[in-house]
């Protein structure tokens, strides 16, 4: 089994900037980053952790998934292969997507590999939609607006994703888990809501 490909998230986040007609400071401004961590990105110099890509996409309203698989055409099905997902490593933590790119896609599933002490970065997230997170091994603990739940093996945690969250694994060996953004309430999906 081949090793998982990287997607090329650089050239997709200067891509779509461009599209915008937004110059890297302006979008550096959107993301609460400094024009050189854009620079940084774009130029594939830098992997952005979790919290990164998603203040990219609310910035440059995309879907995350935008990042990890290039746009397809009115796709029913898609097929991922294990040896074949894209996957985007930073640090210690390695997020690979499960499946993109149907039409009117309303869930991104992604599978997330923690190293101990890891976690999804020191801003805390907030988008709208749902948010599904369940444990496959070792312990995630995950904080829901200021609460934080241990999770382990088989362990599931639903909610509503506008609530501000963050998480990491306390335990001493890797953690896997898989997460899925869901459609809003109103059946839109969460692409058109990464603007918030």
């Amino acid at each position: 089994m081949s090793e998982p490909q990287p997607p090329e998230i650089g050239p997709r986040v200067r891509a779509l900037r461009t599209q915008r007609g937004l110059s890297m400071r302006a979008l550096a401004e959107l993301c609460d980053l400094s024009p050189n961590a854009i620079s940084l990105i774009e130029r594939g110099i830098t992997s952005p952790n979790v919290s990164t890509l998603h203040r990219l996409a609310t910035a440059l309203q995309v879907h995350i998934a935008t990042f990890f698989e290039p746009p397809q055409e009115s796709a029913e099905l898609v097929l991922s292969r294990a040896s074949d997902r894209p996957a985007s490593s930073h640090e210690q933590t390695l997020l690979e997507s499960l499946g993109a790119g149907l039409t009117k896609q309303l869930m991104d599933p992604f599978e997330v590999t923690l190293q101990p002490g890891a976690g999804s970065g020191r801003h805390v997230m907030s988008h709208n939609g749902q948010e599904l997170v369940y444990c496959l091994q070792g312990e995630l603990e995950y904080t829901v607006q200021g609460e934080s739940y241990l999770l382990g093996a088989g362990d599931t945690l639903l909610f509503e994703a506008h609530l501000p969250h963050s998480w990491r694994n306390p335990g001493p060996s890797p953690t896997r888990f898989l997460i899925v953004f869901g459609a809003c309430e109103d059946g839109s999906s969460l692409a058109q809501h990464l603007q918030s």
